[in-house]
Formats: C-alpha cells, structure tokens, sequence
C-alpha cells in the first residue's frame, strides 16, 4: 500500500464529505416527511394568501397532533417568500427541491399561476409534482404530456364552463345562451387571459357574444372599463380578477349602476377576503368556487377541537376560520396528505420523493367514503385523477353574498361540459408535445 501525503489525505476526506453533503440522504432515512410552502404574505395579494397558508397549515398540524402523521410520517414544513412574483418563485423552488433533513420533497405547491407555468419544465427534469388547485396551465391536465403537473379539481376551463352552465340555468336552458352578451372583465396577465380560448368556442356552440375586457395589474383603477361596460350593456359580467382588483370591480360596478348580482367572480374573485372591502354594495354578488365557503363541514368541527381551540391555528384573524381562502387551503392539504398517503400504499409508511408522489397523485381516488372518513363531503368534490386526466373534478358551486356570509346559489355542484371541452385540450397538450419533441406516455404505464 502507497501512503499519500497528509495534505492529499485531507483534501480528499474534505471532497468526500463535500460529496455527502451535496446529495440528500435516501427518503429511508428520514422520518418525518418535508412539505415546502411557497408563500405571499406581503404584497398586492397577501389578504388571499394568508388564509390560504392558514387552512393548509391548520390541517397538516391536525394530521400531526390527531392522527400521528401519515400512517406514523409526520408532516414539517418551512415558507419561502414569493410576493407572487415568478423570478422570487422559481428562486424558492431551486432553494427546497433539494429537501431537508434526509426528507425530498414529494409535492410542490407554488401557489401563482405564472409560477407554476414556468415552473413547467422544471418539475419534470427534478420529477417532482406541482400541484395546482383550481388554476396553472390547462393543457397539463393531459399527464401524458406533462407528468409532473396537476391542475387538480377545476381547471380555468371548467370555471369558465361552469359560469356558463350555471348561466344557462338561470336563463332558463343552454337554448338561452343565444344572443346573450357576456363580457368577461379580466387581469390582464398569463392568469387572466387563461379563459380566452374555452369562451370563444363556447360562444361559437351556444350562440352567446363573447366579449373580453383588460384590467392592468394590480386593477387599483377600473373606470375606463366600467364605463365601457355601462356602454356596451352586457347581460353578464365574468370577473377573473385577483387581489385588489375584485372589490374595486364591485365597487365600480356599483358606481355605475350595473347590478351586482349579474357579476359572476372566478375562482379567486369570490372569497370573504374579496367582498368585504367592497362594503354594502357587494351584497348580491356572485362567485364560482370549488372550495365552498363555511365552518359547519366535519373537519372543520375536528379542527376548531383540536387545532384553534388549543391555540394551535395559523390563522390570526379568526373570522377567517371557514372562510372560501381558507377552506382552499384545506382542500389543498388534503389532496397533499391523501396522495401521499395513497403513495405509501406501494412504496411504503415513509416519507414519499416525487417520482412516487406522482404515482400517487395519478391513482388518487377521493370517492364518497374516504371523503366521509375525512369529513370533507360538501366541500371537496369526488376527485379520481389518472394519467390522462390530471384534473379529476371540473365542477363548482355558485356563491352569492348576503352582506355578511356566503350562501350557495346553484344546484349544488355546477358541472363543466368537460365531454366538449377535453378533445380540444388534448390537442393543445399534442401540440406543445411536438413542439417539444415529447413523446406521450403510455396511460398503462401505472
């Protein structure tokens, strides 16, 4: 045996440890199971994000303190600061995909929609999910094309086919849709624009003048377009606003005297959050949600006992407790942990990295019984994902303010016509894969 000099010994100790330290430790290893949360509770949207963070944080720790984890995994968690900007976004990505303490990271939940269009490509190169509830690219929906993004639950598409169905309903039938002038008022941004292509072909089936008005972020002035909807005298008013922009929306409206309770909001234009600020005039206003808003849902009986009445909640204003943003954040957590969950029943009981997390996110099955077993009925839709079909809802309920809660106006779940709708995002989803030289995904590879 050659001896090395003393300095080669230890240049080459100080390279193998660097080697360690550079690459986390095998998910056997950890015993607790690290969930990143990517943040905002700063900036022009903090009011939505805080009880968004609040709901989720709530029922992991339920999890955690009621029923020992997931099958014995505990769930931690830490928050890096976004302000719902893409640059500040994909740097907190970059920052947690790693993992922490010997745990990678099985889910990421980037919590902004352009933040998670950039965070496209990305997720499948690190094979880790992202997981966006009720928003993202909608084309992702085809898992053959992109295995590693979950618009779960309702895509922009289903919301802008479940405010024309509930419209129809409250016209009187699909039948009329026609000669109806619908004017969707949006943020103008990747988000906002998002609806554009599923209206236009709904208006061209249903007969209905489809009519798209711009409001620049963050839409703390919206004269010009109000004034142009008073002119233009539309039957229906869509808001796909975000943050500020919803209340001066009604409180504009209001101003001009177009009536409240022909504005429809889209998903993140209808929580408690939104209307509040607008005062007395948001009273009648409409919203499409699917995360209904209420505090009287089992699980949110288990999470007052256990989590807020042991001082144990993230939520620092109460009356958020319930709230539409806050129960999304619950809904979101409970996909989370149940895919995790789901994961664990191939894998194993132990913390779950992202290629086994999608595994468990595409035979997830939220059916009546474990939706019951979780207390969720009512607020969480039946959700069956699969490789095809990464969204597994498309269906919501419409809300309508009474000036102090939210009650719901539809029938129920307000289904999207998903049969009409999902051959023309399966081709949008064909073509991205050939522009990106991708090939598609067997749906037997499971």
């Amino acid at each position: 045996m050659s001896l090395r000099k003393p300095w080669q010994a230890v240049a080459l100790a100080v390279f193998a440890l660097s080697l360690t330290a550079s690459q986390p430790a095998p998910a056997q290893e950890a015993k607790n199971q690290y969930v990143p949360l990517a943040t905002y509770r700063v900036g022009a949207y903090a009011s939505s994000g805080i009880p968004v963070w609040a709901g989720a944080i709530d029922y992991f720790r339920y999890v955690n303190e009621v029923e020992g984890g997931i099958n014995g995994v505990k769930l931690f968690w830490d928050e890096c600061e976004t302000n719902w900007d893409v640059e500040k976004g994909v740097e907190c990505y970059e920052r947690v995909k790693a993992g922490k303490d010997g745990s990678p990271v099985p889910i990421f939940l980037p919590h902004g929609d352009p933040i998670s269009k950039a965070l496209t490509e990305k997720s499948v190169a690190d094979k880790i999910p992202l997981v966006t509830l009720a928003y993202g690219r909608t084309e992702t929906i085809d898992g053959r094309v992109f295995p590693y993004s979950f618009p779960v639950v309702f895509s922009f598409w289903s919301e802008a086919s479940s405010v024309i169905n509930f419209i129809a309903e409250k016209q009187g039938g699909k039948d009329k849709l026609k000669g109806l002038k619908i004017v969707t008022l949006y943020h103008d941004s990747p988000y906002g624009k998002e609806t554009q292509t599923p209206l236009a072909h709904l208006a061209k089936t249903y007969g209905f003048e489809d009519i798209q008005v711009p409001v620049p972020h963050p839409g703390n002035d919206q004269s010009a377009q109000w004034a142009k909807i008073r002119q233009l005298k539309p039957d229906w008013v869509f808001l796909r606003g975000w943050g500020v922009m919803t209340p001066v929306a009604i409180k504009t409206a209001a101003k001009v005297g177009f009536p409240v309770d022909r504005v429809i909001g889209g998903i993140w234009s209808g929580s408690e959050e939104d209307v509040r600020p607008a005062g007395a005039v948001a009273k009648g206003y409409l919203a499409i949600t699917p995360f209904p808003a209420g505090a009287d849902f089992e699980i949110h009986k288990k999470l007052k006992e256990h989590i807020l009445d042991k001082g144990l909640s993230d939520l620092k204003d109460l009356k958020s407790f319930g709230s539409v943003y806050y129960n999304s954040g619950v809904n979101e957590a409970i996909i989370t942990v149940e895919a995790i969950r789901t994961a664990q029943k191939k894998f194993g009981a132990r913390p779950i990295n992202g290629e086994e997390a999608q595994w468990g996110l595409e035979n997830l099955n939220l059916d009546d019984a474990r939706l019951q077993e979780i207390g969720a009925v009512g607020l969480q839709q039946p959700l069956k994902l699969s490789i095809k079909d990464h969204e597994g809802g498309g269906a919501g309920k419409v809300l309508q303010w009474d000036g102090a809660k939210w009650n719901v106006a539809s029938d129920g779940w307000v289904r999207s016509d998903r049969e009409l709708l999902l051959p023309l995002i399966y081709e949008r989803a064909a073509a991205y894969a050939k522009e990106k030289g991708i090939t598609l995904r067997s749906e037997a590879v499971n």
